[in-house]
């Protein structure tokens, strides 16, 4: 694989990279309709193969925030075609990786040391690389470990790209008003992303609350070894949970696996109120005795109770089968506003009432199959339904509170996930943990 020496960083370099990228995609479209005046039975498969490549390229070469999109869209299934989706994905753990000189300079400036001047040995090749940084093996003592190195000028970049991103988000969902807070919650997430020193702290805080899952482990962390742009932690043997979910046939390790996951999340969502809030495939491991291994906690959300209480109370059958509860709780969540017209209340309401029918139903049963091929269509159909529905691309899009963004992303990514495990687990399961 390509290996870079440097990370355009600079606000022109960035948007020459992105206008580069446009070409190369109009490109692609001229081509597929001058080949579909000809065939006119020509698909968008190819179409869509290209596109992704193309943007996936230019993505790949500016890291930081801007492939981070890429990380999270390739957890959206049900909105993109399969081509994104698989192109995508690889931004989880498998992105050209910095050249050796730069990884020993990288060293340099944060020890006044080289690696190998730190540890007894050390792989100048990555081991696998993602959006803000990538991993290398060690070795110090007898003990292998794992050091991440962060992408030099990530950080600098992430006001770039939010202001690259903040006027095409605006027009996207008609954010009427003001809606710097959105954006100013996605700056805040990345920029801690990229403090490793607050990384270690939480790994270590997690590590620590978590301790008593069965079924979950941790990697025990280094701070000698680590700085705010590098992070040692013990390596960790396992598959990749994608990899796992693709290749495991044993259907009893599967549901461990899954019962597992679930419990981590639903045990930091509802018992510390904070919790690790970018579950993709590449942020788990799963070992050969089908223990799942939780590795990177660069990404938390912190759930104030005001916010925690509304969330949950709206979706208890109590509340979703009482117009006037129900309505009460969207005002508490800032969905309706004191300024909407009548036919935006009557809009929203009924739109998500019938979001929150449908995404609640796991956590209104005792058990629930996440393998069930019925709830993933419902899924992907109201999705669609709400791509293609014009009176919501007319309507405010500038509502609800900025806590939805990483606390609905997590929930999402944990769906993923469960349905790629494609585990039957017990709701409630995690409730055992509370009163230990």
């Amino acid at each position: 694989m390509k290996k870079i020496d440097s990370i355009p960083t600079r606000k022109i370099e960035r948007v020459a990279k992105l206008v580069t990228t446009g070409v190369k995609v109009g490109g692609n479209y001229l081509k597929y309709y001058g080949e579909k005046a000809i065939n006119p039975s020509l698909t968008k498969d190819k179409l869509h193969e290209e596109n992704a490549t193309d943007i996936y390229d230019g993505l790949k070469e500016l890291k930081g925030s801007a492939l981070k999109v890429a990380q999270m869209l390739s957890m959206e299934k049900n909105l993109l075609p399969q081509s994104y989706v698989e192109k995508f994905s690889l931004s989880q753990f498998s992105v050209p990786p910095l050249s050796a000189p730069l990884v020993r300079k990288t060293f340099k400036n944060s020890f006044k040391k080289y690696p190998e001047e730190i540890f007894d040995s050390f792989t100048p090749d990555s081991v696998n690389a993602a959006s803000i940084g990538q991993v290398h093996k060690a070795e110090k003592n007898g003990q292998q470990l794992a050091v991440k190195i962060q992408y030099p000028g990530v950080r600098d970049s992430i006001k770039t790209d939010i202001a690259l991103v903040k006027p095409i988000a605006v027009r996207m969902f008609n954010l009427q008003g003001t809606s710097d807070e959105y954006f100013q919650e996605v700056e805040d997430k990345l920029t801690e992303e990229t403090d490793y020193q607050l990384e270690l702290q939480q790994s270590e805080a997690v590590r620590m609350a978590c301790s008593q899952i069965e079924g979950l482990q941790f990697p025990k962390y280094y701070p000698e070894y680590s700085s705010d742009r590098i992070i040692t932690m013990d390596w960790m043997r396992g598959q990749h949970l994608s990899e796992f979910c693709t290749t495991e046939t044993d259907a009893q390790k599967r549901q461990r696996v899954g019962q597992t996951l679930w419990n981590f999340y639903m045990y930091q969502i509802h018992a510390l109120r904070k919790f690790h809030a970018d579950p993709h495939p590449g942020n788990f491991l799963v070992d050969t005795d089908g223990q799942l291994i939780a590795i990177d906690f660069g990404c938390m959300k912190q759930i104030p109770s005001s916010f925690y209480k509304p969330y949950f109370e709206i979706s208890s059958p109590d509340v979703l089968n009482d117009a006037f509860k129900f309505k009460n709780k969207l005002i508490e969540l800032e969905i309706l506003k004191t300024t909407d017209s009548p036919a935006e209340e009557k809009f929203f309401t009924e739109l998500f009432h019938e979001l929150l029918t449908l995404f609640t139903q796991p956590i209104q049963h005792e058990e629930f199959d996440f393998s069930d091929a019925s709830f993933q269509q419902k899924i992907a159909q109201l999705s669609e339904k709400f791509t293609q529905d014009k009176n919501l691309r007319k309507m405010n899009g500038n509502r609800g509170s900025k806590h939805f963004i990483y606390v609905n992303r997590t929930f999402f990514g944990l769906y993923s996930l469960m349905f790629d495990i494609g585990a039957r687990v017990r709701i409630n399961d995690f409730e055992k943990y509370l009163k230990a």
